[in-house]
């Protein structure tokens, strides 16, 4: 009797642990996605544009995120995304250092050099603002050359986006992209290149400088860079940290243009669909989308679901200081939910993976 009442409880036991772990799947791999200057406004523009529900609304846990920076109460993307990736406070134009100048080191940079494959994806320059805050540590944003060389020193391990130029037409004379090729890099400077590679070490600079607008017929670059990057990084067997950007909504936000915030908010959210769907099949990966800041300060002033029409106003060129949202997706989502300071989410991540 005794030994069966043995058995019983390691039965019991081993029962509830695989309860438990298929509750609780361990993580192994995080998509982080930005759309700068991505407020709620324009999530429900995009919501109402569409005909068929965006991808972000399948998301179970949903949050707010505070996004003044050190220096002011509205925050530009430098900051925010410094704020995001390397979890500090800084001043507005910094990238990758703390107020006083000092280098701070964001989740991408920590788990790479714990084993995990990294991935950066943008459609502005990759140099610029929010990519360059995941990589790069300089006292101003405006250092673009600075920046690319960060990402030659910094190297993730696929990098996608605009700004070959400052790469290879440098006031230095160095010629980034043949460094990057003597390290083992694939350089590619089209679409078509990116989708036939089958290199682990991708550097696709697909523009000059920043990438055209959807409206300029950038087509379905974000989507495939995603799904690309996706590809590669996974044969990782430890795992992966991939960022992507939808970074012209801002763009559009700072234009005022409401059919080119629509286009772009509607372009990054197919970009979701690919990093929800992987994590939808793979069950260890954490997919977090959010913003930087909200740009324009959008107001609906009305529209009509059933014909999918937006009447917006723009009540400013710049940014605006309005809270934005989070969404989470995968093991750990609990953890993005309620309100937050932007400045969590790298210690956030990093305690999923008990790195401290």
């Amino acid at each position: 009797m005794r030994r069966s009442k043995v058995t019983l409880l390691l039965l019991l036991l081993v029962t509830n642990f695989f309860i438990v772990s298929a509750a609780n799947p361990k993580i192994k791999n995080v998509i982080f996605m930005i759309g700068d200057g991505m407020g709620l406004a324009q999530v429900y523009a995009g919501m109402t544009a569409s005909e068929t529900p965006l991808s972000l609304e399948q998301f179970p846990y949903m949050g707010i995120s505070k996004t003044y920076s050190a220096s002011d109460y509205i925050t530009d993307s430098a900051a925010g995304g410094t704020a995001l990736a390397c979890g500090v406070k800084t001043n507005n134009g910094m990238i990758g250092v703390a107020p006083d100048g000092s280098p701070v080191y964001s989740a991408l940079h920590i788990l790479a050099q714990h084993g995990w494959a990294t991935g950066v994806i943008a459609t502005s320059s990759i140099t610029d603002a929010t990519p360059a805050s995941f990589v790069a540590h300089q006292p101003s944003r405006k250092m673009q050359e600075e920046i690319a060389a960060d990402f030659v020193a910094n190297t993730p391990d696929v990098f996608i986006g605009g700004g070959r130029k400052y790469f290879n037409s440098r006031k230095d004379g160095r010629n980034l992209l043949t460094e990057l090729n003597n390290k083992g890099y694939e350089m590619i400077s089209d679409l078509n290149g990116l989708k036939q590679s089958r290199s682990l070490k991708l550097a696709a600079l697909l523009a000059e400088d920043g990438m055209p607008s959807m409206l300029d017929g950038r087509g379905n670059m974000l989507a495939d860079a995603t799904e690309k990057a996706i590809d590669v990084l996974k044969k990782n067997k430890k795992g992966f940290f991939l960022m992507v950007e939808g970074s012209q909504i801002d763009w559009q936000c700072h234009a005022n243009n409401q059919e080119g915030v629509i286009s772009e908010m509607l372009d990054f959210d197919k970009a979701v669909a690919k990093a929800l769907e992987f994590a939808q099949n793979d069950g260890h990966t954490l997919v977090v989308v959010t913003a930087d800041h909200e740009t324009g300060g959008l107001v609906l002033k009305g529209g009509d679901i059933n014909k999918h029409e937006v009447d917006a106003g723009f009540m400013l060129k710049g940014h605006s200081a309005v809270p934005v949202l989070v969404f989470a997706y995968g093991p750990g989502a609990e953890q993005f939910s309620g309100v937050m300071q932007n400045i969590s989410m790298k210690n956030k991540i990093l305690n999923l993976f008990n790195i401290h």
